[in-house]
């Protein structure tokens, strides 16, 4: 029986979601020359969900690959990547502040998709799935978008906004998994780790 997994994250949220299921994890993030926000960046025209689908897989190639180098005890490895979209329009990490900012004004007042891909790899067999939300923003005024871009809050975040923070306060509804909003949808994540042998 598989005691533990390698979290390929550096997310704080996507830790505190696996304590929440009561998974033991050891991180397993990338050494100083690893370039793993290049593997973020989109191909033209390319569908949202192929995207997020797509990141997570070279993520976890990358994750895997990382593990054999530094000669790890097996485990299953797990990667997640969440993306923020509108129509096409893939909203990843703001670069400052005013990008941030413009982020937010293009969402304010509209409905978009949130998808979060999760990625396990155990031995030869790699698990997946994705998880698609929708949230409805308020309209927005520019100083309450300016006020909320200043907290910092925004930077390091899919969509420059995160769920469980500050910004709730504009959100007017959630369809789907609020958890999957934050990083790493529980239910699926779960129904992964389960498949890879873990006992949870």
């Amino acid at each position: 029986m598989v005691q533990f997994v390698y979290l390929a994250s550096q997310s704080p949220r996507r830790r505190q979601l696996l304590e929440q299921l009561g998974v033991r994890y050891e991180l397993l993030l990338p050494d100083a020359g690893e370039d793993s926000e290049a593997l973020e960046d989109a191909l033209e025209n390319e569908a949202p969900a192929r995207y997020v689908k797509r990141v997570t897989g070279l993520k976890l190639d990358a994750a895997s690959a990382r593990l054999t180098r530094r000669q790890l005890p097996p485990a299953p490895i797990l990667c997640s990547d969440t993306t923020v979209a509108l129509g096409r329009t893939i909203y990843g990490k703001p670069d400052d502040a005013r990008h941030a900012e413009r982020m937010l004004s293009e969402l304010s007042g509209k409905t978009h998709r949130v998808l979060t891909a999760v990625n396990i790899q155990s031995g030869q067999q790699r698990f997946c799935a994705l998880s698609s939300s929708k949230v409805s923003f308020e309209p927005m005024t520019a100083d309450q978008i300016s006020r909320y871009a200043a907290t910092g809050e925004p930077l390091g975040k899919a969509g420059a906004y995160a769920i469980q923070g500050r910004v709730s306060m504009h959100i007017t509804r959630i369809n789907g998994s609020y958890s999957g909003i934050m990083g790493l949808p529980l239910w699926e994540t779960a129904s992964l780790l389960r498949a890879a042998g873990l006992e949870i």
